[in-house]
């Protein structure tokens, strides 16, 4: 990999904290997220990723599957959420390889997340709302 526990903790902290400043400001992303506090995710998702690169083992929260059946996220979704990874990765000159083992990671849940309709999402619990947020701009090119 290159780097040690306290780098890698690092960057990907510091990629972490460009990306979810983004999908906060973004007008349909945000609406997603409104339940949930950006510092919270953040730190999370930087569990998450570091112990998924090899890095010590810190997260404790649901699996990917577990975590988003309450939320339709579809492919268009996806890609303006994966679009502002990206842009996160060059701002803060993440290695090449860092880019690639973090989306290889990605993609490799997208198939439990992603939902064909609506009705593909269901509550955690009983008294969950389910987040079914049209994009308020239409389709957006991210490519």
């Amino acid at each position: 990999m290159g780097m040690n526990d306290e780098e890698l903790f690092k960057v990907v902290s510091q990629i972490n904290s460009l990306f979810y400043d983004k999908v906060y400001e973004d007008e349909w992303l945000s609406k997603v997220f409104a339940q949930t506090d950006i510092d919270l995710i953040k730190s999370q998702q930087t569990d998450f990723i570091v112990g998924a690169l090899g890095g010590p083992k810190r997260y404790c929260g649901r699996s990917h599957k577990d975590a988003h059946p309450h939320i339709f996220i579809q492919e268009e979704m996806w890609s303006l959420r994966e679009h502002y990874l990206i842009e996160a990765f060059n701002e803060s000159n993440a290695p090449e390889w860092l880019v690639s083992m973090w989306l290889g990671i990605d993609n490799a849940f997208k198939k439990a997340i992603l939902k064909n309709s609506p009705s593909e999402s269901f509550g955690r619990y009983k008294t969950e709302d389910l987040i079914i947020i049209s994009n308020p701009q239409g389709k957006k090119n991210v490519a």
